[in-house]
């Protein structure tokens, strides 16, 4: 749910916006089928667990979890950061689930899972912003699937190294923080982020032997050229890997969608991105954060 500042800022896009029409048929997906979506949606219900897949109604589900890569959603279900984007609920969250690294670990175990990403939603009312969690599930899935390969995507936990130095303790073999856009929209998009904040994150963790990774969404008020100085922006943090996927609107009560970004322009970012180095670009209208992670963990 968006707040009063926001909601001025979707005054102005929508008084800005393109003409949309009909939404075009490059953003149409399939619905979820096959054996493995329903053994991995039958095991997270019976868990209790959350996976972003569902709470951002991703529209790859489907293919990711026939592919046997699953992205969990650790610290609950509450965030406590107000993104005009996110479908995920704003509030006070829930005690903190201690058992929750230990079921993670055993449903990617009995999932088989050759990629797992592990996602949260912001807790910072938490001193550590969560990160002892994400270690303790890092740890345990490596010692129950040793092979599996594991990517976290993480707050920014407000900054703080010591946060960054508990993730440390246990390193996955990426490290994500999404940028999510523009500079110039954090105010209305992100209130409680900050863009250099997180691009300090990127180097910081890069600087530490890390393979970094970070996404945005386009088509919600940037221009290309901003896009391009975000691009430029991540490499010279030390970012290897970048994925650029379309903004839906979760619900009218969310930020509205700018324009339609079209398929070739998504290549023009992509093939931006790897002419100035960045190792892999996943560029494309229905590219979310987690899209063929599973191919990045292969990365030099």
């Amino acid at each position: 749910m968006i707040n009063q500042h926001q909601k001025k800022f979707a005054e102005i896009i929508e008084k800005d916006r393109l003409e949309l029409g009909k939404r075009p048929d490059w953003l149409k997906v399939r619905l979820p089928t096959g054996q493995n979506y329903k053994e991995v949606h039958e095991l997270m219900r019976k868990s209790k667990l959350n996976t972003v897949c569902e709470e951002a109604k991703c529209p790859n589900l489907a293919e990711c979890w026939n592919r046997r890569t699953a992205t969990f959603m650790i610290l609950g279900d509450t965030c406590t950061r107000s993104c005009g984007f996110c479908n995920v609920k704003t509030g006070i969250p829930n005690e903190l689930d201690l058992d929750e690294p230990r079921r993670v670990a055993e449903s990617v175990e009995a999932l088989n899972l050759k990629h797992v990403v592990i996602t949260s939603v912001d807790r910072d009312e938490l001193k550590d912003g969560g990160a002892s969690i994400f270690s303790e599930t890092v740890r345990l899935i490596r010692g129950k699937m040793p092979d599996t390969t594991i990517e976290i995507l993480i707050p920014d936990f407000k900054g703080e190294e010591s946060s960054f130095n508990i993730i440390l303790e246990n390193p996955p073999d990426i490290l994500n923080h999404n940028l999510e856009t523009v500079q110039r929209l954090y105010h209305g998009v992100r209130p409680q982020a900050k863009y250099n904040r997180s691009l300090e994150l990127i180097r910081w963790f890069k600087q530490h032997n890390l393979r970094t990774k970070s996404g945005i969404m386009v088509g919600i008020g940037e221009t290309k050229e901003e896009v391009v100085e975000l691009i430029n922006d991540l490499y010279n943090h030390g970012c290897d890997i970048m994925t650029i996927g379309q903004y839906l609107q979760p619900t009218k009560n969310h930020l509205p969608v700018h324009r339609f970004v079209t398929p070739d322009e998504f290549k023009y970012y992509k093939d931006y991105g790897l002419e100035i180095g960045l190792k892999a670009v996943e560029s494309s209208p229905l590219v979310r954060s987690s899209y063929h992670a599973d191919k990045h963990a292969g990365l030099v």
